[in-house]
């Protein structure tokens, strides 16, 4: 077994260095041509996700319905223990890169958005089915290509957004309650079940109240750490902006990092933060009620920039709290998960169930938001008829995934997500093109609104 998880790790890594160049790369382009869209319309598009509603346009589900089923399946626990593990390895000055990260994403989750709504079709069941898949197809032609991404949407729905979290998951509440995994393994499965019966309106409603809940209240149990520490909070940032551009000298059992390791771990988590250009929120936004591709797409915009505040919370704490290049009890050095709830622990009493409450939260949304996506790979492969079927199948993989090793499942859902971004990110630049021209379309409405 070994062996062959260190097989897989390699090719894993083979795949993503040369892809975390291809996502930048786009982010870039789409910022180029776009014209910097995320930066000067950020407030306008803030304000759209959370005033606005289009109940007679197309769609199944309101703008802010469409962001929270997206953010559930963005804001994950790697927003928690992710984070931690970018800073063990690549220094607090990889918080920097993640937040450049993030800002480059912003235009390409806008480009997925526009043509997830420009090329959406109605189902036989009267919904709304678009993403990746569909504006391969219709906006190219290239069938093959969205079969392709299709596949392996579904697959890394199953891994990453349904086996991954449910472990870790019934990890955590093990490690604090004793409690058998496979109990619960089976609460996963039951209440992810339930969820899942009344489809996309329904995930859209639990989501809507269950994403701002679990963000606020992770949050506001930072900010009382921030403010707490508020003395270190200035050194802290200066410490994040100077080793982004330095490295960060060793400390502890922290054996200190190179600047292009802080620029290889900031990407890395930003790009599976905010999960720019992987083609997975684009799914959700065909689902958006809206009356042009270039609303929506502002909307699905802010998913990259408030699903990194949660990243940044994470890395303020871990900062002001100096748990870098700390021991565990386990005498092992701090990392991950644990990092962050030694982090919480030192400041607040029970500050770690803080972050158990988090992890269970943010990944049971994980798993709702990202079986939407699954579905709706599986119907454009084989039709409305197996989504029933992949339902039951989800469910089941919630239940067991606390039998699977994780160190592989890992490897299998960064690979799968590698072949996912790949069809989406050449799709992007291919149909560049279209989403300057229905961004042109939408910003000239805008102007004449504005003026009426």
């Amino acid at each position: 077994m070994e062996s062959l998880i260190a097989w897989f790790t390699q090719v894993d890594r083979w795949i993503w260095q040369p892809l975390f160049v291809i996502l930048v790369g786009t982010g870039l382009y789409l910022t180029y041509i776009l014209r910097g869209i995320q930066f000067h319309r950020l407030g306008y598009a803030l304000r759209l996700a959370f005033t606005r509603h289009d109940d007679k346009a197309k769609g199944d589900i309101s703008h802010f319905e469409a962001l929270m089923t997206a953010l559930a399946a963005t804001i994950g626990i790697g927003n928690i223990a992710g984070i931690a593990t970018a800073v063990a390895l690549g220094g607090l000055g990889s918080l920097f890169w993640l937040w450049v990260t993030a800002l480059i994403g912003m235009s390409t989750k806008y480009a997925e958005a526009v043509l997830a709504v420009r090329y959406r079709i109605v189902d036989d069941r009267g919904e709304m089915a678009g993403g990746p898949m569909y504006y391969i197809e219709r906006g190219l032609g290239w069938k093959k290509l969205a079969i392709a991404f299709a596949f392996f949407g579904a697959v890394t729905a199953v891994f990453t957004g349904n086996v991954v979290q449910s472990q870790s998951i019934a990890s955590a509440v093990e490690s604090y309650f004793s409690i058998s995994p496979w109990a619960t393994g089976a609460v996963i499965a039951i209440c992810t079940g339930l969820v899942l019966i009344g489809g996309i309106q329904s995930i859209g409603k639990v989501t809507s109240y269950l994403v701002p809940f679990m963000a606020l209240f992770y949050i506001l149990g930072s900010l009382v750490i921030l403010v707490i520490r508020y003395e270190a909070l200035p050194e802290a940032i200066g410490l994040i902006f100077d080793s982004a551009f330095t490295g960060q000298a060793a400390v502890g059992g922290f054996a200190g990092s190179t600047i292009m390791m802080a620029i290889q771990m900031g990407v890395a988590r930003g790009v599976f933060s905010n999960e720019s250009g992987l083609g997975s929120a684009p799914i959700a936004a065909a689902a958006a009620k809206t009356d042009l591709p270039g609303r929506q797409a502002l909307i699905s915009m802010t998913g990259a920039f408030l699903s990194t505040i949660v990243c940044t919370f994470t890395g303020l704490v871990l900062a002001v709290t100096h748990v870098l290049g700390g021991y565990g009890l386990d005498g092992k050095v701090l990392n991950g998960a644990p990092m962050t709830i030694q982090a919480f622990d030192s400041v607040l009493p029970y500050g770690g169930y803080i972050v158990l409450i988090g992890s269970v939260l943010f990944g049971y949304s994980t798993i709702i938001g990202w079986a939407y996506y699954g579905e709706k790979c599986c119907e454009y492969l084989l039709g409305t008829a197996s989504i029933f079927l992949y339902r039951c199948f989800f469910t089941l993989m919630a239940f067991l995934a606390v039998s699977i090793p994780l160190e592989l499942v890992w490897i299998f859902a960064d690979i799968s997500n590698a072949f996912m971004a790949l069809p989406n990110l050449i799709a992007l630049v291919a149909l560049s093109g279209v989403v300057v021209y229905q961004t042109r379309i939408f910003l000239a409405k805008v102007k004449r609104e504005s003026k009426s």
